[in-house]
């Protein structure tokens, strides 16, 4: 099982997206890698553009034993939904064990990184306002 097969891997992972202008499918949007951390891969679900800039989400697939290494988020509130995998949030000093079902809230500008264990980790990541 892979983290490329999101049927698979998770049976709780959006397959399509009600917005106010357009329905979409989850399967047709691309994965790009992350910016700043290799094995880290995003699908942008919602944008803030589709929301007034109030609120994005984003689906990330982080590769077994790669990382978002340590960052913060200044004026937004980020949201992870474990839905598949397991790995280890570390929020201002604290470590969080992640697995499919977990629910965790990051303050704006708290520190916190995020590494997947052996299975990888698939997260739905929800910021407000919106990632920019």
């Amino acid at each position: 099982m892979t983290l490329d097969d999101l049927s698979l891997f998770a049976p709780t992972a959006p397959e399509r997206i009600t917005l106010p202008s357009a329905r979409l499918e989850a399967a047709a949007l691309p994965w790009q890698p992350h910016p700043a951390f290799p094995g880290v891969h995003m699908k942008h679900l919602v944008l803030g553009a589709d929301t007034g800039g109030a609120l994005s989400c984003h689906l990330v697939r982080v590769a077994p034993g790669a990382a978002l290494g340590e960052h913060d988020h200044p004026g937004q509130t980020e949201v992870h939904k474990v839905l598949g995998g397991a790995g280890l949030c570390r929020c201002a000093g604290a470590d969080i064990a992640y697995a499919p079902g977990d629910l965790a809230v990051i303050p704006p500008g708290r520190r916190h990184s995020v590494a997947a264990g052996e299975p990888g980790l698939l997260l739905l990541a929800q910021f407000c306002p919106a990632l920019k």
